[in-house]
């Protein structure tokens, strides 16, 4: 079993790092051992899994289908050791998340010093992205998600709830009067988000469920909430979004909240997620045992 073991990992290094030179120097073992253990488990299996050239490796299709399997295979084997062996050992070892952009730049990074000083064996690796990632394919440790999570088989633990704020800059209330209606969008500038179907560029979603549809327009959209908000702090019209964006605007008194006659939709909360087919590591549960005590004392006026 171990030298079967051994021959599937080779062949995953290999093919992950781009030759059995590579995948023989991170295992730690010769060139030649790495190739025999690659010819024993073509044997073994009876078939061809890549074609060999003195420039690279390629994929047979047989090679393909067993490759999928056998990593997912290894990566499970290496996190059930981690996770039988946490309890006993300090939280270590590469940490990878998934985070929407805007709250990753404006919060996540921010808290990791924090996290370093309590954890400096973990190394952390950022990736924003807000598409929703795959977290096995992708091979993510964690994503923080944002919103109201549609039913599925990951796991979440909700770390801070998140609302949804309207608001203009001083400067642009004096010019272009306050808002106190639904109706009075419609005379005003609205900077829409091309990515949110709820507070887009045509129609923004009002009542705690988003069942209020109210027509917009706007002299200016953008695909990033931030920027959105930066536009709107130098007078540019009305932002309606996610609060955490605009809670430092609004603190410093750069822009005024605006109440209506009907409330802001509710936006949800911000979640941490793992796959339930991973058994979180020492390090992934320390993130979200951090996360869910920092983010709610940053996150007061969410």
């Amino acid at each position: 079993m171990a030298d079967r073991l051994t021959g599937m990992d080779v062949f995953v290094k290999a093919i992950r790092l781009g030759g059995i030179s590579a995948a023989a120097r991170d295992l730690h073992m010769s060139p030649a051992m790495a190739a025999k253990h690659l010819d024993a488990l073509e044997a073994r299996l009876g078939t061809t899994l890549v074609q060999r050239s003195t420039r690279r490796l390629s994929l047979t299709e047989a090679g393909t289908d067993y490759f999928e399997k056998a990593e997912r295979i290894l990566m499970e084997i290496g996190e059930a050791e981690a996770e039988a062996s946490s309890r006993s050992i300090t939280a270590q070892g590469l940490l990878r998340v998934s985070a929407p952009a805007t709250f990753g730049v404006l919060h996540l990074a921010s808290l990791i010093p924090a996290f370093s000083a309590r954890h400096p064996e973990v190394t952390i690796e950022l990736g924003f992205n807000d598409r929703y990632v795959d977290l096995l394919e992708e091979r993510w440790d964690v994503a923080v998600r944002i919103g109201r999570l549609a039913n599925s088989a990951l796991v979440a633990r909700k770390l801070v709830a998140m609302g949804v704020v309207l608001c203009a800059a001083p400067s642009y209330l004096a010019r272009r009067g306050t808002p106190t209606r639904l109706a009075d969008l419609g005379d005003h500038d609205c900077l829409g988000h091309t990515n949110a179907s709820l507070a887009g560029t045509t129609s923004w979603a009002f009542g705690k469920d988003g069942t209020i549809k109210v027509p917009i327009s706007g002299s200016m959209c953008s695909d990033n909430g931030e920027a959105l908000v930066r536009a709107a702090i130098a007078g540019q019209g009305l932002v309606y979004g996610p609060r955490f964006i605009a809670a430092e605007a609004l603190r410093a008194g750069q822009l005024s909240e605006l109440e209506l006659d009907e409330p802001p939709m509710m936006l949800g909360a911000a979640y941490a997620i793992t796959h339930p087919t991973r058994r979180p590591a020492a390090k992934t549960r320390a993130w979200i045992d951090f996360l869910a005590e920092a983010l709610p004392a940053l996150g007061t006026d969410w």
